[in-house]
């Protein structure tokens, strides 16, 4: 029983900063335009996060257009700045994105 306890309790820590970087990025807007599984305005994260797997620099790169806004990577429809984003805030949602398949 002790086991079973153990193994739900290291679950349940597992999905606690998953869930809780979806809700910093509610809180930002970003599922205004994002979803993790299909493309909305902007693309999925599971997209964000291919394209960029194998990229060393893609949470500063992300960090940065989070809070500048980009335009053209993902087609015509621009991302806009997101300057109520801190860049602690910026990097944790970026490494987020980027762990989503």
């Amino acid at each position: 029983m002790r086991h079973i306890t153990l193994t739900i309790a290291g679950l349940f820590l597992s999905i606690v900063p998953a869930f809780a970087d979806q809700v910093l990025a509610t809180s930002k807007n970003c599922m205004a335009c994002h979803a993790t599984e299909r493309k909305l305005v902007g693309p999925a994260f599971k997209d964000v996060a291919a394209k960029y797997a194998s990229d060393k620099t893609a949470v500063d790169k992300l960090a940065i257009k989070i809070q500048k806004g980009g335009a053209g990577v993902w087609g015509p429809v621009p991302m806009p700045a997101n300057t109520q984003v801190s860049d602690a805030d910026a990097k944790k949602l970026a490494a987020w994105v980027l762990t989503i398949q």
